[in-house]
């Protein structure tokens, strides 16, 4: 909606009418205006976009989610770097779909902008174990693997990645 840094002047311009408020006695005005402002910091962490269009991958609304992607016009200069790993990296998983090999550059921009959650690393390296078996480079498709299971703490991977390294026992 606003551009990064706009969203920080902002907030702190709201931040300063807070702190206005409370030495004109409103103390009531001045803290629903420094939480107001928290809102807005917030939103130049996580993307409002980007958080609508994982909400639309939730619910397998691929055509919805790219909506919202298609919303941020020039991500290198509206985004921050993790905020850009992870507009690189809904793309990666739209993508995966239909287009492999397309999925695989915005995985790989997506794994070397950064992705702040280990569970999301684990899924675009397996998404490139995959790609990487399917043009038969084993060992680079068992080396993600293995990054893979030891970046997937919780375990949600670990049928896809235990199916997977039985494929490639067939290759």
């Amino acid at each position: 909606m606003f551009h990064k840094n706009i969203k920080l002047i902002i907030a702190g311009l709201i931040i300063a009418t807070g702190i206005w408020q409370f030495t004109e006695g409103e103390i009531g005005n001045g803290i629903f205006l420094l939480l107001l402002s928290l809102i807005f910091v917030f939103l130049y962490f996580k993307n409002e976009f980007i958080l609508l269009a994982f909400l639309k991958l939730r619910k397998q609304d691929f055509a919805g989610a790219q909506k919202w992607l298609t919303y941020i016009k020039n991500p290198q200069t509206a985004l921050v770097t993790k905020q850009q790993g992870y507009f690189e990296y809904l793309h990666g998983l739209m993508l995966s779909q239909t287009n492999i090999m397309q999925a695989e550059k915005h995985f790989k921009k997506a794994i070397a902008l950064g992705l702040s959650m280990d569970t999301d690393l684990a899924i675009a390296k397996l998404n490139l174990a995959g790609v990487a078996m399917t043009r038969r480079r084993k060992l680079e498709a068992t080396n993600l693997l293995n990054e893979a299971k030891r970046l997937d703490k919780q375990g949600l991977l670990k049928d896809q990645i235990k199916m997977m390294k039985d494929q490639m026992k067939k290759i």
